[in-house]
Formats: C-alpha cells, structure tokens, sequence
C-alpha cells in the first residue's frame, strides 16, 4: 500500500471520528429556510520566488492546495422546506464589488445515475500498515514526552481514529439534499466562473425565488474575504528547526498550523502541529465557530490572532524526502436570523430563515528550501556551461517528493 493510500485512510478515520458525535441544537417549531455562504481564501506562498516562478509550480501540487497566488471561493447552499416546484428558480442578487454580474443562480443539484452495465465491486476491509511519529508545540527543541508513535499494528482501529481526530469544534451540518426539502446550490453546472482576485462580499444581497422566502442582508469589510496567507520568511533546512513568520491577517482571530513529511529510510509518517497542548490537528483544519476558535486558544490549541511566527523542533524531518505546512487562518462568522426576536417575551415569535457566512484563509509551503540553498553554497561552483539550477527547478523537485502526502 503506498503512501498517498495510507495517508487517504488515515484522513479518512480520523474524519469519521471528527463528525460520529451527534448536534446538541435543539429542532425549531418549524422548519427553517436555511442559507449558508462559504468564504475561503487559498494561497501557496514561498519567500523569495516571485509570481511567475510560482505559476511555472501549477498542476505540481494536488486537490486544495493547486493553483496559482491567491484564489478566492465561494460556496452557497440554500435549504428550503417542502419539495420543489415544478419549475424551481432562485437567485442571489450580488453587489457590484464581487465583479461577477447582478446576480449568482442557485440550482438544484442532478441526481446521479449509475452507469449502464456496471455492477458495484466489493471492496475488502484492509488494515493498512500505518506507524506515525506525531510531534506537537512551536518551538526549536523536541519537547520532552516526544514523539508519541500510532502505529496501526498496535492499536485498534478505534483507538487510532480518535488519537489522529484530536479535538473538534461545534459540530455543524451545511445545508445538503434531503427528502421533503429543497436544496440548491452555487457553483453549478450553469455558473462555474471563478471569484475574481479583487472581488468583494461587501454590500447588500439579496436571495429569492419561487419555492422560500425572501432573504435579505447586508456584508461589511469584517466578513469579506480575508486576506491571503502570505509566509514573510522561512528559515532551516530539514534536518534544522525551521522557523517561519507570516504576514498578519487583519480580520483572523485565531491561527493553527501542521506539517507532515514521509521518511523514506523508515517508511513511517512524521506529522507536527503548533499546538501547546497534544494536537494532531486534522479536526481544526477547517471552519470553526468563534466559540471554538477562542476556547481553543484558551487551551493552548490555536494560536492567537497577534501571533505572527512559530518554529518546527529541530530533526523532526531529517530523514524526509519531502515535507509541507499547511497552515490555517480563521475569520469570524456572520449569523442572522429573521424576523428579529421582539423584545416583548411574551409576543409569539419564531423566525423564517437564518444566514450564515463563515470565513477561512488557509496556505500551503514546501519545507526545506533554506537548507537545500546552504547545502549548495558548500559544494563546488558548476562548470561555467552548465546551466545553474534555477529555484523553479529546486521547487519542483520537492514538490515531486511531497505531492503524495496529501
């Protein structure tokens, strides 16, 4: 089983043991029109290389993390109760700054059909071998107590699933297709067009159709797109304490990181995250609620919004072929509810619908790049035709080393 197997198992049972608790929420009295706005921002950042070498690393990297400087995405979900029309139709009126057109359309997603002439294929249960050395805590020394070692062949699966889940914040369920109800969605088969890189959620918006009510609110500069994830300076090499700095996110309130690497002498899966306290992090590499964010910080989890830099202990990742950081920012949420409560508790009330809008800006660095340029400086200068390797070319190589790990 090779390593970008492994590591899908992995995510997959740590995943499983994110989500398995129950919502606590209480049901309303009735059913509620439900829309939620997903805001995220991307970024691969790299101190020292400019955008066009950047853009020469395109299609280097996988999933999430691909693509080129800074990338804007947005996703909107709508649940209205009851089933729909006969001819749905819903729209999102956009403000003009977004620089996507009036409006955004919401479409109800296909079924899928199964292909013609396929039967499903069993799949056997396989226990893969998986031993991981699991660091945690900014710092330039290995803290005491450290590694913990998971290893697959010592413990149940269940045991492994919780170690890797670590802490989860708020459980919260998007909207999603389900009987009795109407779900929609954008993007869609008719409107895929990207965010553009100066668009803006400021403004009013303005959500309406043939099948829920009238939604209506306004964003400010609090819940726009928050600003890339942008690495100022990264120092070490693999077998060093790696210290990295970032540009502060003016709207973030809360930062975590992780790194993993792969050792291809052991063949064991070395995995760091800033937390204090003993965190693999898998479960915080998403959207969290404020609450979460901010208890999180009060136990040492999350960094804080005015924290600016971190260091990796010192030959975590020696014997790496390859490693990476993926690193989080987490924006506020914005949560309406109409019509607003009455400040008569004795007035009836229940609401016709909720918004919510909820923000994150994450990033993606190759690790040891300072200490392959140290290592070179030793060596002797090329022969004047050879052509020096250029810091696409460094990139690239790495990259080639990490791609699988996620």
């Amino acid at each position: 089983m090779n390593l970008s197997t492994k590591m899908s198992w992995v995510v997959t049972v740590a995943s499983i043991a994110c989500f398995a608790a129950p919502a606590s929420a209480a049901e309303p009295k009735k059913p509620l029109t439900q829309y939620w706005v997903s805001v995220a921002t991307q970024n691969m950042s790299i101190p020292g290389m400019s955008q066009g070498e950047i853009s020469g690393l395109q299609g280097m990297i996988l999933g999430r993390m691909a693509g080129v400087g800074p990338k804007r995405t947005l996703l909107l979900q709508l649940s209205a109760p009851g089933n729909p029309p006969a001819a749905p139709e819903a729209m999102h009126d956009i403000p003009p700054g977004l620089e996507m057109g009036k409006a955004l359309p919401l479409l109800i997603p296909e079924r899928g059909k199964p292909a013609r002439g396929e039967e499903p294929q069993e799949r056997k249960a396989e226990k893969p071998k998986v031993r991981m050395l699991f660091y945690w805590g900014c710092g330039e020394a290995v803290r005491p107590g450290q590694p913990r070692v998971l290893d697959t062949e010592k413990m149940s699966m269940v045991d492994f699933g919780r170690a890797m889940a670590g802490r989860t914040g708020t459980v919260q369920v998007p909207p999603s297709p389900r009987s009795g109800w109407t779900y929609a969605e954008w993007p869609n088969r008719q409107d895929q067009k990207e965010v553009p890189k100066s668009g803006s959620l400021q403004g009013a918006h303005f959500v309406h159709g043939n099948y829920g009510p009238e939604i209506k609110f306004s964003v400010g500069e609090k819940h726009d797109f928050m600003a890339p994830v942008e690495f100022t300076s990264v120092r070490g090499g693999l077998a060093d304490s790696i210290a990295f700095e970032w540009k502060k996110i003016p709207t973030a309130i809360g930062y975590f990181a992780m790194a993993i690497g792969h050792s291809e002498k052991t063949g064991e899966t070395i995995l760091w995250s800033s937390s204090d306290a003993q965190e693999p992090g898998y479960g915080l590499m998403g959207y969290l609620t404020p609450a979460d964010v901010n208890r999180f910080i009060r136990e040492k989890v999350v960094m804080g919004p005015g924290v600016t830099s971190c260091s990796i202990p010192r030959g975590i990742f020696k014997d790496a072929g390859g490693a990476a950081l993926q690193f989080i920012g987490y924006g506020d949420e914005l949560n309406i509810a109409y019509p607003p409560k009455p400040k008569d508790p004795k007035i009836p009330h229940e609401y016709i619908w909720t918004v919510k809008l909820r923000n994150k800006s994450t990033g993606m660095l190759p690790l040891g790049q300072e200490g392959m340029r140290e290592e070179r400086t030793t060596k002797e200068k090329p022969p004047a035709e050879e052509k020096p390797e250029s810091t696409t070319d460094r990139m690239k190589k790495t990259l080639d080393v990490i791609k699988g790990l996620f």
